[in-house]
C-alpha cells in the first residue's frame, strides 16, 4: 500500500550542490519562513554523483538529504537521469541521438540522449539502482521522481538504433507485414513493404511521407519514452514499493500520451509557465484540468514561475498578486501541491535568469520573497483540502494519437489545430464556470450529461458505437467540423462525412471548403451574425434541423450548425469555427437543456469551480481581473484562508481568492442565471 500524502506541499526545485554549503544553513531558515515543507533534489546531479562508469560518490546528497531531514523538509528524490554527464557521450558516442536532418546531437546541454540506447539504459538503470538502495530507508524520502520532462527537447530520434527497434516494434504491433501494408495504405505511390528491414524511420523524403506511418513511428517513440521510466520505476519499485513514483508531464505536450502515461504512475504532475504577458492564460488552466483528468484525482503543481522565465523572446515577470493568484488557479483545479522553479536563483548556467523563490539579491524583504513566503504560510491552511474530489458534469473528449493523425501534412487546411479548437470550447466553458474534465475515447461516458469531442478526427469504431448508445439514452452530444473522418488507420470512413458520426448527427457533408489564413466570413443565427473563420463546409441534412445557416458565397443559406435527435438525447454539429459570442448562447442552450449550471452567480471575469469531500465543499472564487468585484451568496459560508464567515454580499479584491467551506447539507441548491 502506497504511502498517503497528509500535508499541502510547498516548495519548488532545491539545487544546493550549485553553491557553497555556507549557503545551506541560510536556505533552511528562509524555508521555513516562506512554508517551504516539500523539496524536489537531484533532479540533474548525474555528473556529480558519477565522475566515471566504476564510481559514484553520494557525499554531496548523503548531506542534503540529512541536513532535509533535520529540518523536517520532505524530499522528493529525482533519479537524475535527464542529463547524461560528458564520459557516457564521449565513451558511447551512439547513445546521442539523431535529428531528422541526421545530424548526432552533442552534449553540452541536456536530455542527450537515444530513448534506445541500450548503453544510455544500462547506466541510467544502475544509477537508479544505486539511488533507491541507498536511501530506501532515508526518513526524508517522501517521493520518486523519474528524469524530468520526459520528450521536451529530444521527442524524436533518427538514429540506426532507432530504425532496428522501430522495426521490431512494427513486427510486433502487425504481426505480418501484409496487415502494416493494408494500415499503410502503401498500394499509394508504390510503397508496398516485403521485409520489415526496407522499412525506415519517416525521416527527410522527397515528397510527402505516409500518414500513418508517421503516426505509428509517434506511438513507437512515445512507446520507447515510456519504457524508460517503466525501467527505472521497476528498479524503484523493488527496494521502496511503499514510496510513490512519478515523473513530471507537460500538461498540453503533444510527444508524450498523458492518459497511457498515467496508467503506469503512482499520482500525476505538471510544469506550468503561463505568460504573465496574457491576462487570462485559459490554455494552461485547460492543462490544469487534463492533468487531474488523466488519473481523475488530485496533482502536484511541480514547477512553476515565481517571476519571470528566460527562454521567451520576452520574459515578461509576474506582477504584484499574479503568482498567488495562478497558484490558486492550479488548486481549484486539482493540486494539492505548489511547487516552483526553483528555489534560489541560479548564478550562472543556461538558466540564470529564470526566476527563483529566492531572487539574486538574497534579499527576503524583496517584493518577490514576500509573496512566495505569505503564499506558503497561507497554504498551511490549506491542508483539510488534501485529496478532495473534483466533479465536473461536462466531458471533453482528448486524444493524444487523435492529435498526431490530424495535424499530419496533406490536409485540407493546416489551420487546424487540435489544442486550438478544444481551446475555443474549453475557454466558453470556463467563462460561463462550466467545469469539465477530460476523457480518453475509452473511457466510460455516461456520468457526464454533456461530451464535446472538438477535433476528432481519428475515431476509433468502438468510440462511434459508444458516444451513439450513450445519446440514445439520453446523453447530449457536440462535435464540429473535421471530425469522424478516419479511423485508426487513418483511412477515410466511406460513405460521405463524417463517417463515424454521420448516423448520429443525421447530416451528410458532400464537400469542405476551407477559409484562407485571416479570411471571416459570417453565420445566421437566432442571436443575430456571427463571425467565422478557418473552415466552411457544404452540409446536407438528413434528419437534423439547422440552428445557423452560411451566409457567403456558394454556401449561402446552407446550414453551419446543425441538431439531431437520437433516441432520448440529441446530437450537435458546428461545422465552422465561429466567434465567442455564438458559441458561448449555444452552449448556454445546451446546458439549460441538461441543468448543468455555475456553481454561483458571479460577475464577468470571476471564476468559480468546486472541489468536495463526503460531506464539505470548497467553493473556489477567483477575480482575474484589475477590478473589486461585487456579488451574493445565499448560504453561509466560512473562508478557509481567513477562518471569516461570509454571507451575502462577497467582495473579492482585483486579483484576490476566496475559498468558501460549507457543509453540503447546508447548501440550498438554486439555479442561477
Amino acid at each position: 500500500m502506497l504511502s498517503v500524502q497528509t500535508a499541502f506541499y510547498y516548495g519548488g526545485d532545491y539545487n544546493p550542490e550549485q553553491w557553497d554549503e555556507s549557503v545551506w544553513a541560510e536556505d533552511m531558515r528562509l524555508m521555513k519562513k516562506a512554508g517551504v515543507n516539500y523539496v524536489s533534489v537531484n533532479i540533474f546531479s548525474w555528473a556529480s554523483l558519477q565522475p566515471d562508469e566504476e564510481t559514484y560518490d553520494f557525499g554531496t546528497l548523503d548531506k542534503i538529504m540529512n541536513m532535509l531531514a533535520a529540518n523536517a523538509i520532505r524530499a522528493d528524490l529525482a533519479t537524475a537521469t535527464a542529463a547524461p554527464p560528458a564520459w557516457l557521450a564521449r565513451k558511447y558516442p551512439q547513445s546521442l541521438p539523431v535529428s531528422i536532418d541526421g545530424t548526432r546531437l552533442l552534449p553540452g546541454s541536456r536530455q542527450h540522449y537515444c530513448p534506445n540506447s541500450t548503453d544510455y539504459q544500462r547506466l541510467a538503470a544502475a544509477l537508479a539502482e544505486q539511488l533507491a538502495f541507498r536511501y530506501r530507508n532515508h526518513p526524508a524520502l517522501t517521493m520518486w521522481h523519474v528524469n524530468n520532462e520526459y520528450g521536451c527537447h529530444v521527442s524524436e530520434c533518427y538514429c540506426e538504433t532507432c530504425k532496428a527497434k522501430f522495426q521490431v516494434w512494427l513486427k510486433k504491433k502487425y504481426g505480418a507485414i501484409a496487415k502494416l501494408n493494408k494500415s499503410w495504405s502503401t498500394d499509394f505511390w508504390s510503397q508496398r513493404y516485403y521485409a520489415w528491414e526496407e522499412i525506415n524511420l519517416p525521416g527527410k523524403m522527397p515528397a510527402q511521407h505516409n500518414p500513418n506511418q508517421q503516426v505509428d513511428y509517434k506511438r513507437f517513440m512515445n512507446d520507447s519514452i515510456l519504457d524508460l521510466f517503466k525501467m527505472e520505476r521497476d528498479i524503484i519499485k523493488n527496494y521502496t514499493p511503499r514510496i510513490p513514483v512519478m515523473t513530471n508531464l507537460m500538461g498540453l505536450h503533444k510527444p508524450i500520451n498523458g492518459f497511457m502515461w498515467a496508467k503506469k504512475m503512482d499520482l500525476v504532475t505538471w510544469d506550468a509557465y503561463p505568460d504573465p504577458f496574457q491576462h487570462v492564460p485559459y490554455e494552461y488552466f485547460m492543462a490544469h484540468d487534463l492533468t487531474r483528468s488523466l488519473k481523475k484525482q488530485p496533482f502536484l503543481l511541480m514547477e512553476q514561475a515565481p517571476g519571470a522565465v528566460n527562454w521567451r523572446e520576452q520574459n515578461a515577470v509576474k506582477t504584484p498578486g499574479q503568482m498567488r493568484l495562478w497558484s490558486y488557479e492550479a488548486v481549484a483545479h486539482g493540486a494539492d501541491g505548489i511547487m516552483f522553479f526553483q528555489w534560489r536563483a541560479s548564478q550562472g548556467g543556461a538558466e540564470k535568469f529564470h526566476s527563483g523563490m529566492v531572487p539574486h539579491s538574497n534579499d527576503e524583504d524583496s517584493r518577490s520573497f514576500r509573496e512566495v513566503a505569505a503564499l506558503g504560510q497561507e497554504l498551511k491552511k490549506c491542508r483539510e483540502l488534501v485529496g478532495t474530489t473534483f466533479k465536473a458534469e461536462v466531458a471533453i473528449v482528448f486524444d493524444w494519437e487523435n492529435w498526431w493523425a490530424l495535424e499530419q501534412s496533406s490536409k485540407p487546411s493546416n489551420l487546424v489545430r487540435y489544442a486550438s479548437e478544444l481551446g475555443t470550447y474549453y475557454r466558453t466553458l470556463r467563462e460561463l464556470n462550466i467545469s469539465a474534465d477530460f476523457v480518453p475515447f475509452e473511457e466510460d461516458l455516461t456520468p457526464y450529461r454533456v461530451v464535446l469531442a472538438p477535433a476528432s478526427y481519428q475515431v476509433p469504431q468502438s468510440f462511434t458505437e459508444k458516444v451513439k448508445a450513450y445519446v440514445r439514452h439520453g446523453g447530449i452530444f457536440l462535435t464540429n467540423f473535421f471530425s469522424g473522418i478516419v479511423d485508426l488507420s487513418d483511412r477515410v470512413y466511406l460513405g460521405g462525412y463524417p463517417g463515424a458520426y454521420r448516423e448520429l448527427l443525421g447530416i451528410y457533408v458532400e464537400e469542405f471548403a476551407p477559409m484562407k489564413k485571416g479570411q471571416v466570413h459570417q453565420i445566421a443565427t437566432p442571436w443575430g451574425d456571427s463571425s467565422i473563420r478557418i473552415w466552411e463546409e457544404y452540409i446536407q441534412l438528413r434528419g437534423a434541423g439547422a440552428l445557423a445557416t452560411f451566409k457567403n458565397g456558394y454556401l449561402t443559406g446552407m446550414p453551419a450548425v446543425t441538431s439531431h435527435a437520437y433516441g432520448k438525447g440529441q446530437a450537435y454539429y458546428v461545422g465552422t469555427h465561429p466567434d465567442t459570442v455564438y458559441l458561448k448562447h449555444l452552449l448556454i442552450g445546451i446546458m439549460e437543456r441538461t441543468q448543468v449550471f455555475p456553481p454561483l452567480s458571479v460577475p464577468e471575469d470571476v471564476e468559480v469551480t468546486v472541489r468536495e469531500s463526503h460531506n464539505i465543499k470548497y467553493y473556489f472564487i477567483l477575480n482575474h481581473s484589475d477590478t473589486e468585484k461585487m456579488f451574493a451568496i445565499d448560504p453561509i459560508f466560512v473562508d478557509l484562508l481567513t477562518g471569516r464567515e461570509e454571507s451575502r454580499l462577497i467582495k473579492l479584491a482585483p486579483r484576490d481568492v476566496k475559498i468558501l467551506r460549507a457543509e453540503k447539507e447546508k447548501i440550498s441548491y438554486e439555479k442561477t442565471d
